[in-house]
């Protein structure tokens, strides 16, 4: 049994539903980096995605664009993320995602980038721009079931759409609760919450749901269908407004401890 279904299974029996959080890779520099995303590991995350820099990253909200800028700055690349994660796994377990758009790894080399992401410690990959059509090339590479491969499905999805993306997905499905960018405003959670009933009709994975969730009481509603809450430009938006402080590391770890609570 892989990481990502071990951890699913593990939350189901305790009643309670899975923290996914979300920070781009050496933001804002390496070492700070690897201390904060440490620090959310032991603070209670249950699956973190990690992201890799990118210079256009169009499906997220400016928090994130500049994350992902400072991240650039600071000499950030493939590599370095790679062997962030292999130092993560020397004291921690849980599931690690890897969240990228397609270019780096096609540079860096599908074949390659599958290799190594495993033997680094990954679990999975998140890539956001690359439909199942389109994703041969990368996803001929995965041996077994160690490797999973986390499919978006959008709020404009429709049932038959959605049935065809959950067929080439593995680990868990990342709804997305609304149109637009990362780090919105705005939640209905009536609406996500009939979607979620919808995907989970086609799909035994686990739904984890994502985009505009930031709050403890955002947790709280939207993990009362869904197996999983997703947050990333909160944290983000955390770092950036605390860079150089001396207390971002419990700032961050704070956050994660009422976020984990909603959770349960």
């Amino acid at each position: 049994m892989n990481r990502i279904q071990k951890t699913f299974d593990t939350l189901k029996n305790k009643g309670e539903k899975a923290l996914v959080g979300f920070v781009t890779a050496g933001d804002p520099d390496p070492s700070t980096s690897f201390e904060l995303v440490s620090a959310m590991c032991g603070a209670g995350l249950d699956i973190l995605e990690l992201g890799i820099p990118f210079s256009d990253p169009t499906a997220d909200g400016s928090v994130i664009q500049r994350s992902s800028a400072r991240s650039l700055k600071a000499g950030t690349t493939v590599p370095a993320v790679l062997d962030m994660l292999k130092r993560l796994r020397e004291n921690t377990d849980i599931p690690i995602i890897l969240f990228s758009y397609y270019n780096p790894i096609h540079a860096y080399g599908p074949e390659r980038f599958c290799q190594d992401a495993l033997k680094a410690g990954a679990d999975g990959v998140l890539v956001v721009d690359l439909p199942p059509e389109e994703s041969d090339e990368l996803t001929c590479f995965f041996k077994g079931d160690d490797f999973s491969i986390i499919r978006l499905v959008a709020p404009t999805t429709s049932e038959t759409r959605m049935k065809a993306i959950a067929a080439s997905a593995s680990g868990f499905l990342y709804l997305v609760s609304k149109t637009g960018v990362t780090g919105s405003d705005g939640l209905d959670t009536g609406d996500i919450g009939a979607l979620c009933a919808t995907l989970k009709s086609v799909s035994d994975l686990p739904v984890c749901v994502g985009f505009g969730i930031s709050t403890p009481d955002d947790v709280r509603n939207i993990a009362r269908f869904a197996d999983g809450v997703v947050i990333g430009s909160a944290f983000e938006r955390t770092i950036e407004e605390n860079i150089g402080s001396a207390e971002l590391v419990h700032l961050l770890t704070d956050q994660v401890h009422a976020c984990k609570k909603a959770a349960r």
